[in-house]
């Protein structure tokens, strides 16, 4: 199982207190709220991405977007977080009091806080009426303490395995064990939170869904990209690797609406790399394309939420370091939260190949996603749009908004590396402006850079970038 949470809804202010939880997780939440960062001041220059000689943007990319009804709508809190036990474990649990760790956090709300992972198992559940024990079995605390990831590597964990329908009757106990516990009466409860779905995975998953399908209240997997031992900066921009998803997300799918359909599904646990991530890799520039693309896919697909592994902790794959500075995924994560809200829109492009050539699809590389902005954001009036946009070619791409988009003021907020290392990055400018925080409490105020209505925008290479399209008075995102 794994415990959670929810930040309020809040736009990032100086003023504003610490988010707040229930009392079950009061000092979990008190976890993600603060710590110190140092400061990442330094005389460095942008380093651009150099064009591939020979290569030459020779199409003009039409791009509308249906503004009528939305194709999704997932929850607000779509994009949430992970702590990891580790904390505890390993004495970190102070440094979360503090004030830089609050304000990073504040940032990303609302979201959903996962306290669970692979280092639960030292755990220990109590106060918890254990009404079972009198009757000579198992108590809320064994479930909640055995049953917390991805049980198909049960067998290699702990030397035994379990059958989806035993894990589907093991939930069923586990919340009418909780229901008469007061604090507990009204919890949610998610599973199985299973890993890479393949076949043995699948048949676990069928199992559990025929037997507790409607006790969970969402289905939820866990996805990991790259093994992070054998990882390569270039892994990153492998189309067919940002497509592995894809597949994963048909194949829970199909399980879940053949017992409960339209039951909500998370992608409970993303890791770009395993391994505990690598080093300047995985916490770079460059990993931010696997992470915008999965939280574009998982939205257009109906995914309800993903939680992020992790917002602090050991390794590489977190959104803020052991030095709380924040890394390139946490600004990129900023942007997302205060940008994009939870209706997705269909994107209608023409003119990405002019002369089809097997294995060279333009659309692969470039990835453009539409959502109605976020309605919290008082910058921009309902009705707007905004589109993120991922260009892994090595030449620059033209878009050319048209139909409902055309001739509308634009506002950019491109995102890329900042620093001698390039793509390796750990720091990112926007808008050719370094991205620091002002002090412990204070984010940097994120400032778009205005485009003249009707102008082409114009993707440099290997880049990504927010772009949110004004008083477009879309029907879809007029109302919440």
């Amino acid at each position: 199982m794994r415990v959670l949470c929810a930040f309020p809804e809040a736009m990032p202010s100086s003023n504003s207190r610490p988010p707040a939880c229930l009392a079950p997780v009061a000092l979990i939440l008190a976890l993600l709220l603060h710590l110190s960062l140092s400061s990442q001041a330094g005389d460095r220059r942008p380093l651009p991405v150099d064009r591939a000689p020979g290569l030459k943007e020779k199409t003009l990319i039409l791009l509308d977007v249906s503004t009528k009804n939305p194709v999704r709508t997932v929850n607000e809190n779509f994009l949430s977080l992970q702590l990891d036990p580790s904390i505890i474990h390993d004495g970190w649990l102070d440094f979360l009091s503090s004030k830089r760790l609050v304000t990073l956090a504040r940032g990303l709300s609302p979201a959903f806080l996962r306290f669970g992972g692979k280092r639960t198992d030292f755990l220990q559940f109590q106060n918890l009426r254990n009404l079972a024990k009198s009757r000579g079995g198992p108590g809320p605390d064994y479930y909640l303490k055995n049953y917390e990831d991805e049980p198909n590597n049960y067998r290699t964990m702990r030397g035994r395995a379990v059958n989806g329908s035993q894990l589907g009757k093991d939930y069923i106990q586990l919340k009418s064990l909780l229901q008469p516990i007061r604090i507990y009466s009204r919890a949610s409860l998610y599973g199985p939170n299973i890993g890479r779905p393949r076949k043995n995975v699948i048949t676990l998953l069928d199992g559990f869904m025929k037997v507790a399908g409607n006790t969970v209240d969402a289905v939820t997997w866990q996805h990991c990209y790259i093994d992070g031992r054998v990882v390569k900066v270039m892994d990153f921009l492998k189309t067919r690797l940002l497509d592995t998803l894809s597949d994963q997300i048909r194949k829970i799918q199909k399980v879940v609406n053949t017992y409960t359909p339209g039951k909500k599904i998370w992608l409970e646990g993303v890791v770009t790399t395993s391994v505990g991530g690598t080093n300047n890799l995985s916490d770079s520039y460059a990993a931010g394309f696997l992470w915008l693309n999965t939280l574009g896919m998982l939205a257009n697909r109906g995914i309800d939420v993903v939680i992020r592994h992790s917002f602090f902790d050991h390794g590489y794959n977190h959104l803020v370091d052991q030095n709380f500075n924040p890394l390139p995924d946490y600004w990129l994560s900023l942007l997302y939260k205060r940008l994009i809200g939870p209706k997705v829109l269909a994107v209608h492009v023409a003119g990405l190949q002019r002369k089809p050539r097997p294995g060279r699809v333009i659309r692969d590389k470039l990835r453009i996603y539409a959502h109605c902005t976020n309605h919290h954001n008082h910058n921009y009036v309902r009705g707007s749009i905004t589109l993120f946009i991922i260009n892994l070619h090595r030449s620059r791409k033209k878009i050319k908004l048209a139909g409902t988009l055309r001739d509308k003021l634009v506002h950019q907020y491109l995102l890329q590396p900042y620093g001698q290392e390039g793509l390796k990055s750990k720091s990112v400018q926007l808008n050719g402006q370094p991205l620091v925080m002002v002090d412990d409490g204070t984010l940097p105020e994120l400032k778009p850079r205005p485009l003249q209505a009707g102008r082409t925008l114009v993707i440099p290479p290997v880049t990504m970038g927010f772009y949110v399209v004004k008083n477009v008075n879309a029907l879809a995102c007029r109302y919440r």
